[in-house]
């Protein structure tokens, strides 16, 4: 669930971790403030008069390793994209150690304001799945 009411300020993020050590048991955090608060999801927003481009940063994951910015969508006012994508790191940089764990991340990014349910209901303007096999091999597209 989203919070209630919707913070307002430039941005915000809702971030819903549900991790296997703890049982998938869900924590939610709401960060607040402005377009620099993206870069900790490997995210950059640019603003260009009423529209937002999204891009995707080169992040630290294992597989699949982005090596440049990839830009996923530019938005226009009261515009929704959503953003899929799974990863795989390895928990240390020693290649002693042979543990990972995985995120499957779904990303809504909004430019201006929408009904309350919008994120949870409505269809997106922009789409972009970006989910692979995290071992390689075809793509993980399509319904699941």
């Amino acid at each position: 669930m989203l919070p209630a009411p919707l913070p307002t300020g430039e941005v915000f993020i809702h971030d819903v971790l549900a991790d296997e050590a703890t049982g998938y048991a869900r924590r939610s955090e709401v960060l607040t403030g402005g377009v620099g608060i993206t870069r900790n999801l490997d995210l950059r927003l640019t603003v260009d008069g009423s529209e937002v481009a999204v891009e995707r940063l080169p992040g630290r994951a294992a597989f699949p390793r982005a090596r440049l910015s990839a830009r996923l969508f530019t938005l226009t006012h009261e515009q929704v994209g959503r953003y899929r994508a799974n990863f795989r790191f390895r928990f240390s940089d020693c290649a002693c150690d042979p543990s990972w764990y995985y995120e499957d991340w779904v990303l809504h990014v909004s430019n201006g304001g929408h009904a309350y349910d919008r994120f949870l209901r409505g269809e997106p303007d922009h789409d972009v799945d970006n989910r692979v096999h995290l071992y390689g091999g075809p793509a993980r597209r399509g319904n699941r």
